[in-house]
């Protein structure tokens, strides 16, 4: 593994992130969903206040990137005037929200989700920045496999549970104490497992903690959705993000559509209503598109930490990587676009490419300073082939 500055924190609005191509600014919309003149409005600013680039994140959010300290202000009160704003990093820090993309009209998702950042808004806590929740609520689960700490799910009967991110089983609650025993789970979180600003909630019951018991719960939760793909659901037309990067004129594309956008933590988007699948540079629509299996930073000059052009090293592989393996291109390690493990992973460093088999970037090399261009010459490399 490689050193890195890990500055334990995430960017927002009105706490950006310094990058190597300038402020990143994150937007976190609310409900997870975008209506078109939201859209249309963060394709413009994207324009004028940024670099143009908008990157698509796993917590379903979106970030401008390019952003000068001097337009860093009018690039508020844009978002200000779209709605896209809370009244203080604070706040913004706490609501970090995943919002399952396939509700339907008329069912609770919407209304939870209004309800948690309402409560989240108005509470004191002073949670890890990267601590999380996911209203999950369907009839399947799609959120599973992405990072929450706390999340709001169903039973298999469909009843609604609340359930510690690490422990199988949730605890039964009805529809107006959904929020309330949520928060409940992370007040007790934050009395017991923050250390240092920092901690997540399965590290912490994997460690030995253990839920109070009036937290506690014997309620199993529906059974996992098949993993999401681009193509058209009765909800709208999900389209990929390739390396969850886009163009400001894709996202003015999108919003010419008519049709809101819900956001997702796979780097893909549904248009929402949409029955026909859009087209637009860099738009994935192709359920079995190599390129959905890579994931990259946003990697050199893009990122001051990065060692290497992530996504071009990315697109150079994405069609040589074999049929099911995933790829994770990092420009670092500390590995910001995926925390998990891969089948294949690189991490530049200053002296070439580690490669990683079946792990992430902090787990240990099997072999070290690789050159880039001998790995595209010759790919089976990552695959064991020498």
């Amino acid at each position: 593994m490689s050193a890195a500055s890990v500055k334990g924190w995430c960017p927002g609005a009105l706490r950006p992130m310094q990058s190597g191509d300038g402020l990143v600014v994150r937007v976190r919309p609310f409900g997870g969903r975008l209506d078109a003149t939201q859209i249309s409005g963060l394709a413009h600013l994207a324009e004028r206040h940024g670099n143009g680039l908008i990157d698509v994140t796993s917590r379903a959010n979106l970030q401008i990137r390019g952003v000068s300290e001097a337009s860093h202000r009018l690039l508020v009160d844009g978002l200000a005037q779209l709605t896209l704003l809370d009244p203080d990093a604070e706040t913004e820090s706490r609501r970090n929200i995943l919002v399952t993309p396939f509700w339907r009209e008329g069912d609770e998702t919407q209304a939870l989700a209004a309800e948690l950042e309402e409560a989240l808004a108005g509470s004191a806590l002073e949670l890890p920045t990267k601590f999380g929740f996911a209203i999950d609520d369907g009839t399947s689960r799609v959120l599973a496999g992405n990072s929450a700490d706390v999340r709001i799910e169903r039973d298999a009967a469909g009843g609604l549970l609340v359930r510690a991110d690490g422990a199988a089983l949730g605890r039964s609650v009805a529809r107006g104490e959904a929020v309330s025993a949520a928060l409940a789970v992370a007040h007790w979180f934050v009395a017991s497992g923050v250390r240092d600003g920092r901690g997540r909630m399965a590290t912490h019951l994997a460690t030995g903690a253990k839920l109070p018991e009036a937290l506690r719960g014997e309620a199993e939760p529906a059974p996992i959705m098949a993993a999401a793909r681009p193509g058209l659901y009765p909800q709208g037309a999900m389209v990929g993000v390739a390396f969850g990067q886009m163009l400001h004129t894709t996202l003015n594309q999108l919003s010419a559509c008519g049709h809101a956008l819900r956001m997702t933590p796979w780097r893909m988007v549904l248009s929402e209503g949409k029955r026909t699948m859009p087209s637009a540079p860099g738009l994935l629509t192709e359920p079995y598109d190599p390129a959905l299996r890579v994931i990259a930073c946003s990697g050199a000059p893009r990122c001051r930490e990065a060692h290497a052009d992530t996504r071009g090293l990315a697109a150079a592989l994405a069609q040589n990587i074999g049929g099911a393996a995933q790829l994770h291109v990092s420009g670092c390690a500390k590995g910001c676009a995926h925390s998990g493990a891969a089948a294949i992973t690189l991490v530049a460093t200053a002296k070439g490419f580690d490669l990683v088999r079946g792990g992430s970037t902090r787990d240990e090399p099997i072999l070290r300073g690789l050159d880039r261009d001998d790995i595209v010459r010759d790919p089976s490399i990552l695959m064991g082939g020498h």
